[in-house]
């Protein structure tokens, strides 16, 4: 197999990613102290404080405190909401292809249903309603973004049911717990693989969107926040919404990019491709 991970997009996802998850790590020991405190004055634009490198926001909170703080958040909330809607999306995709006729029927309708209703305005409805913590928001995104997973693992179940190694095992008396967790999920795996970095990436776009509707947990700095703040200043201090819209830019790229190596890894077809043609 030739060298796929030495793709210019893995390594650039790789390194994006890798940075952000370093920020993440770090955000405790670098700034051991609240995001959220006043730690000088407000208006500090980049560059002209050495204690506060990224400037202030409006209430004199340091940016790179909460720039770093912030990609926890992010990443809490990216990819919890992806386990949730990967659990409910894997069950009903996994039930409907396997079982067909009235199983299928009722689990794909159920499926078109949440589909009309826009995910993200389900999303806010369901914050709004809710008190908006993050665990709240974890919640929603999980719950409204689980509907194309199920889609592919339904689809995936329906062409693998009728393979020739599932029928031998049903010939040979196999559960059904056993045909779908050990026969034909392992087999489904490559489609969800890649998909659950877009779930991860489209988390993080809806937390800062969230956030900048004021629907973001009021005791946590996430991008979004940030950006929703700094926007009372976009005029005379735009530094406070390129920092951390900058952030979310380079992390939804990358989360791409580690989407479109993966897909390019697992899929046969692209390996084939990318085996007869030599790395230069």
């Amino acid at each position: 197999m030739k060298r796929w991970y030495l793709q210019p997009s893995i390594l650039i996802g790789g390194s994006i990613l890798l940075a952000v998850f370093a920020a993440a790590l770090l955000a405790g020991t670098l700034y051991p102290g609240d995001p959220l405190d006043m730690v000088g004055a407000p208006f500090v634009w980049p560059g002209t404080d050495a204690e506060t490198p990224l400037g202030t926001d409006l209430m004199g909170r340091d940016l790179a405190a909460g720039l770093l703080h912030g990609a926890r958040v992010s990443l809490l909330v990216g990819v919890s909401s992806a386990v949730i809607a990967l659990a409910i999306g894997i069950a009903v995709g996994a039930a409907a292809g396997f079982y067909r006729g009235r199983v299928d029927a009722v689990l794909t309708r159920i499926t078109e249903f949440f589909q009309t209703i826009p995910a993200f305005l389900l999303a806010i409805i369901l914050v709004a309603v809710l008190k908006p913590t993050l665990g709240t928001i974890v919640f929603a995104l999980g719950v409204t973004s689980w509907t194309s997973i199920a889609r592919l693992v339904r689809a995936e179940f329906l062409s693998l049911r009728e393979r020739e190694f599932v029928r031998a095992s049903v010939a040979l008396g196999a559960s059904d717990a056993h045909l779908i967790f050990r026969e034909i999920l392992p087999n489904a795996w490559t489609p969800v693989i890649v998909s659950t970095a877009l779930l991860v990436a489209n988390a993080i776009l809806s937390e800062a969107a969230l956030s900048f509707l004021s629907l973001g947990d009021p005791n946590a700095v996430s991008w979004g926040s940030m950006i929703g703040l700094g926007r009372d200043a976009l005029r005379t201090a735009w530094y406070m919404t390129a920092i951390p819209g900058l952030a979310i830019v380079l992390t939804v790229l990358g989360l791409n990019l580690l989407s479109d190596a993966l897909h390019a890894a697992l899929n046969p077809r692209l390996r084939r491709a990318r085996q007869a043609t030599p790395l230069v």
